[in-house]
């Protein structure tokens, strides 16, 4: 029997097509008043569109249908602008099963209002409202439209449902499914990424700009901020806001942004903390499109500050607006066509193609100032503070479509939605590298665990999890994420992991060798034909293995040279150049020549450079035949920017893989059991052997035959089933059996049986409680001991983990993590980054194990995860992996489910 989930309470955040946002919740019964103001502003077109028929009012009959909600027959969805007394409904979108019906379908209608159609709120309305409908056993949507009603159907015909539909006399009758499709969710990201990349242009190439707290006093942050603008060409109009001025820097000066009387798009707010509400009320009033908020004083200093702090993002959203912070530095753009330095930064940045987001103000300042001393071009940049509202998944949604980012950097303090940033980075990263340094690996792994999994999981293991399958570029540090970017900006990413190295001293190339042998990478023989071309011009005592040591005295004519040999090795997939000046030869000259001999490397083959040098690398490295070179000081770091680059050159051809997606039945019965299961506890808890069983095998994962025995009827149930079997205590609470002596193997009689019985209940009584019953199983002899289990991290959700070890897997913490979902190429990957992955290979005559077998288990357990969102612990371990062609099983296994919202 389907179980009624109750939705009273939802309520959600949007952004539109043209990048406003507006609030959805559910429809409440004090909502009637707003019906009859939404229904008074719709033009009779839309009113019959609606009703099919010339309509004056809502009777008190249908606003009480309206808003009265039972979500298996009927509910109901508002988009609103504005809150309190000022809030107002723009859209409706409703449900309600058709009398009679037996299979679960519903009449689905929309209503926005006039002035808000194109911008996609009746799409955003039905994406809201199927879910609800779908968790309350509405299987099918239909409607009737209008023939002329060319908006309505295409909000249908672009869902991404599989949608029917047949035309009777002018009007249509739609019908489609509330499953989700593969259509649906690209056509459902596709809308948002879209959504997302329009609201940053807000902020990245606004027409004008106002500056709330602009000042005349030249060490505050409005007098920097207003004074930047004007000082690099900001290209529209700049508003100074300062209620006690009429004049600042030769503009007029406003009160308010609502005096101003001109469109602003963006307003700058640098004004107390106490006093930003107020000026981001009266933006809303101005119609301004989006505010970075500078000040702090919010959620990283107080309760108090975080409560303000959700204020203000409510007020942003439902005044249709965004915003960036607060607590932030501002934004920039070194597009000419804008030129605007919206930060308090001393300094302008060069144009480049290097877009770059900070979580933090401060080092935002310090990364700015680095950006400019090492000559690195940044196309855009933002400080989004304390991510009210915009996020780091906002801004990628930005680059990924800007043809002047190709390169993408992020530090990064926190996640706000790490699932959607590893949604929609995959896409991105197959096309322009991102590179993040993610702070905070010291606060790891400080959560107390009840279960293997969890324990095993900590926050920074679901960063690199989320990392790796999303194909970002991990940094340790900011040094390297510039090392890194230093290569990816201006160079292409390398075909394969072999390295051709030259230098004019040993020293170096041994530390180079060194570093990219512990990265990965490799450094081969070079070609014969190449040692024959070195061997006509360098001299006798030059190292011709690879790194090539032109020793101290290397002219500038040998380093081109050889530079354009080793670079055409048709065994070298990327170059790095050393060089560390000697008394004899002049830096600037040997810089020339390796900038020129790059030209006769294929263009498809990353050129590095390292000059060891105090005083840096000359600027002739900047601008050769193939542009600017990366230049390191040192071998390590060069190894280290290479051999993250070949990685994610890896990652970028690796195929997607796909996700397992169980039929029908088998979610049906998965989701009774967990639904009955709820209902009755009330609250979490851990499913009971039997229902354990039931949907691990609705979901296809092999487990061990078991029966659960009163004491009286253990002999009798064992006789049964047949030997050999093991014997496992029944305990409320009792999670690691082992641990206490819980578990007895190798039972192979009904004596055995029966004095095990015994043995348990005495060991029980010891630890102070009584043995209620016991689970016997057929005993699995042999096989490879692995763990595949769930945790579920607060920030992150759910993670899986796989390792090898059974029962020791927490002690050789040999372990892998991947966020779901999981496709069959992740499944694979997890196991290959096992230390004892070996050991399924059939290690020194060990017999191997099924390694497809494991694959599936991975996919099927990830697969549940997906089915039960309330899932919060799964632990099987062990799981015998048996000899390849035999399969895999779960010997045992628990699980505990909680309500949504709920541990």
């Amino acid at each position: 029997m389907q179980t009624t989930r109750d939705f009273r309470n939802y309520a959600a955040d949007e952004i539109l097509r043209d990048g406003g946002s507006i609030h959805i919740r559910a429809i409440r019964a004090d909502d009637k008043a707003r019906l009859v103001e939404h229904f008074n502003r719709l033009s009779a077109q839309s009113v019959y569109f609606r009703f099919f028929r010339c309509k004056k009012r809502l009777t008190e009959e249908e606003l009480q249908q309206f808003t009265e909600v039972d979500f298996a027959r009927r509910a109901g969805l508002v988009a609103t602008l504005g809150q309190g007394e000022a809030e107002h409904i723009i859209g409706v979108g409703r449900y309600a099963a058709v009398d009679g019906d037996v299979s679960h379908r519903a009449e689905v209608a929309f209503a926005v209002a006039d002035e808000y159609h194109g911008r996609g709120i009746g799409t955003l309305l039905l994406e809201h409202l199927a879910p609800i409908a779908r968790a309350n056993g509405i299987t099918e949507f239909e409607a009737d439209v209008l023939g002329e009603n060319n908006r309505m159907l295409d909000v249908f015909a672009h869902s991404g449902f599989r949608v029917e539909r047949s035309l009777e006399e002018g009007v249509f009758h739609v019908s489609f499914p509330t499953q989700e499709t593969e259509a649906y969710l690209e056509a459902s990201y596709s809308r948002e990424r879209a959504a997302a990349a329009q609201s940053m242009r807000t902020f990245l190439n606004p027409r004008s700009v106002a500056v709330v707290g602009a000042s005349r006093h030249p060490n505050t942050i409005g007098a920097a901020l207003l004074g930047n603008l004007k000082r690099d060409g900001f290209t529209g109009p700049i508003y100074p806001v300062n209620p006690s001025a009429t004049e600042l820097l030769g503009l007029p000066c406003f009160p308010a942004v609502s005096a101003i009387g001109q469109p602003v798009d963006l307003a700058i707010i640098a004004v107390p903390a106490a006093h930003v509400e107020a000026a981001v009320a009266d933006c809303a009033r101005a119609g301004v499109h989006g505010v970075v908020v500078i000040s702090a004083g919010f959620a990283e200093v107080s309760a108090d500050g975080r409560a303000a702090e959700q204020r203000l993002a409510h007020l942003v959203r439902t005044s249709g607006m965004r915003m960036v912070g607060p607590n932030c530095m501002g934004v920039l753009n070194t597009d000419p066509a804008v030129s605007m330095n919206a930060t308090f930064a001393p300094c302008f940045a060069s144009p480049g193609n290097i877009g770059m987001s900070s979580q933090s103000g401060a080092l935002g300042l310090a990364i700015l100032d680095y950006v400019r001393a090492h000559h690195f071009g940044i196309s855009t940049f933002i400080s989004v503070g304390n991510k009210a509202d915009v996020s780091s998944n906002d801004l990628l949604c930005y680059w990924a479509e800007d043809p002047r980012t190709q390169v993408i950097l992020l530090y990064l303090e926190s996640f706000g939605n790490p699932r959607k940033f590893g949604r929609i980075v995959p896409d991105i990263a197959r096309h322009k590298p991102i590179v993040a340094v993610k702070s905070g690996r010291s606060a790891a792994g400080t959560r107390a665990a009840s279960s293997h999994s969890a324990a095993l999981a900590s926050l920074d293991v679901a960063v690199d999890a989320l990392f790796e399958q999303a194909g970002v570029i991990r940094t340790n540090t900011l040094e390297e994420l510039f090392d890194v970017a230093a290569l990816l900006s201006t160079q292409p990413v390398p075909s394969g992991p072999r390295v051709g190295v030259v230098t004019n001293a040993g020293g170096p190339g041994i530390l180079l060798a060194d570093a990219c042998e512990a990265h990965g990478l490799k450094l081969p023989e070079l070609d014969a034909a190449t040692l024959t071309a070195l061997r006509g011009y360098l001299p006798r005592e030059a190292g011709l293995v690879n790194p090539i040591d032109m020793i101290a005295a290397a002219t500038p004519e040998q380093y081109s040279r050889t530079i354009a040999a080793v670079g055409n090795d048709p065994n070298i997939d990327s170059l790095i150049v050393i060089y560390i000046p000697p008394l004899v030869s002049r830096p600037e000259e040997i810089a020339q020549a390796i900038a020129a001999g790059t030209g006769a490397v294929p263009a498809d083959k990353p050129v590095l450079s390292v000059f060891i040098s105090t005083t840096g690398a000359p600027v002739s490295l900047r601008s050769g035949p193939r542009g600017a070179l990366p230049a390191y000081t040192f071998p390590e770091n060069a190894a280290m920017a290479l051999a993250a680059a070949e990685r994610y050159a890896r990652w970028r051809t690796r195929p997607r893989g796909t996700p397992l997606v169980p039929d029908g039945f088998a979610q049906g019965t998965i989701r009774a059991v967990i639904d009955r299961v709820l209902q009755r506890a009330g609250g979490a808890c851990w499913l009971e052997p039997a229902d354990l069983d039931t949907v691990l095998r609705a979901a296809g994962i092999p487990f061990a035959a078991a029966e659960t025995a009163l004491l009286a009827e253990v002999v009798p149930t064992a006789e049964r089933m047949g030997y050999p079997l093991v014997a496992k205590a029944i305990v409320p609470g009792l999670l690691h059996k082992s641990d206490v002596g819980g578990v007895i193997l190798g039972l192979q009689s009904a004596q055995a049986v029966a004095a095990a019985a015994e043995t348990l209940t005495a060991r029980m009584r010891r630890i102070g409680t009584e043995l209620q019953s016991i689970l016997l199983q057929r005993e699995v002899p042999g096989g490879i001991e692995a763990l595949v289990g769930v945790t579920t991290d607060p920030t992150f959700g759910p993670l899986l983990v796989c390792g090898l070890g059974g029962v020791l897997v927490e002690l050789l913490h040999d372990v892998a993590f991947r966020l779901t979902p999981v496709t069959d190429v992740d499944a694979a990957e997890m196991i290959d980054k096992l230390r004892s992955a070996k050991l399924l290979d059939g290690y020194r005559g060990a017999p191997p194990g099924d390694r497809a077998a494991l694959v599936s288990i991975i996919m099927r357990v990830s697969a549940l995860v997906e089915i039960v969102p309330e899932l919060r612990e799964l632990d099987l371990n062990p799981v015998k992996v048996l000899e390849p062609g035999r399969g895999a099983l779960a010997v045992d296994g628990r699980l505990r489910v909680a309500p949504l919202g709920s541990g």
